[in-house]
């Protein structure tokens, strides 16, 4: 069963540059390999659906997104939660939305960050109720549908900024996420993920409905001296890179993409990692 929806993002989802700017959206109607971006910053990033999905012709769940300007970047990563109505269209729309107030805001907080969070449910609201369900669905169906929709739907999320130093002070990096989506972080080869691995959540995300769910967003921010840092994003989709702390080659990612011992990927994935 097909859904009456809002676009899916930009047309295609190949990385758009120009001297100095980088931009990432994910297309969640199509695939993205494993492709790399060298800037003031290291960049890869890939997007897969579910097999299941792709079969269906459905728009995927998760929604990722980079952009770098001179020695700043933001990035978003949303997982869409099935179970609520939509979930493409939550993870789509609070993707763009943190994209774009990270990138106007040079100094984030977490009471700025609640703050937006709670203003974001009216328009994503008033959105969400404009998408109906195809006419020629069953009516007990509709019904169903329906009252899915008067419970909102639903995301996790994990953001930030970073700032590269200048000169001879510190680079800064702003991070908040609610959800179970993957952050992980090394500093001079030594993964130090522990911080973000015992606040990933299953029971938190964002609602259109509510805004933040099962809690506050989590804040991570650090200045970070001249040392070697990469920093790892995915979505359940990629679990199987759970229990690998090596530096994984580009191939063998694109290999967990594509799926193709499983006969696809169980669940939509995004990866988005960074290195500077």
């Amino acid at each position: 069963m097909r859904l009456a929806a809002l676009p899916a993002g930009e047309k295609g989802s190949q990385g758009k540059q120009r001297r100095g700017i980088f931009r990432y959206v994910s297309a969640q109607t199509g695939e993205q390999p494993l492709t790399r971006y060298q800037g003031a910053l290291k960049c890869r990033y890939g997007y897969g659906r579910a097999a299941e999905t792709v079969h269906q012709g459905d728009s995927g769940q998760d929604f990722a997104a980079v952009r770098m300007d001179g020695n700043v970047c933001t990035f978003v990563m949303c997982d869409g939660v099935g179970m609520s109505y939509l979930g493409d269209f939550a993870a789509r729309f609070l993707g763009n939305a943190l994209l774009e107030w990270l990138d106007t805001t040079s100094n984030p907080s977490a009471e700025a960050m609640e703050h937006l969070l709670q203003e974001l449910t009216v328009p994503a609201s008033e959105q969400l109720k404009k998408i109906q369900p195809l006419d020629n669905s069953p009516l007990l169906l509709r019904e169903v549908l329906m009252e899915k929709r008067s419970r909102g739907s639903q995301a996790m999320y994990v953001c930030g900024r970073i700032e590269l130093s200048r000169g001879m002070g510190k680079s800064r990096i702003w991070m908040a996420w609610q959800g179970d989506s993957r952050i992980r972080l090394w500093r001079n080869g030594q993964e130090q993920s522990g911080a973000f691995q015992n606040h990933c959540r299953t029971n938190e995300r964002w609602s259109t409905l509510e805004g933040p769910v099962g809690g506050k967003p989590h804040i991570y921010e650090a200045k970070l001296s001249n040392e070697s840092i990469r920093l790892q994003l995915y979505t359940d989709g990629l679990n199987d890179l759970d229990a690998i702390q090596a530096y994984i080659p580009d191939e063998h990612i694109q290999v967990l993409l594509d799926a193709t011992h499983t006969g696809g990927l169980e669940d939509d994935a995004a990866f988005i990692e960074l290195e500077w």
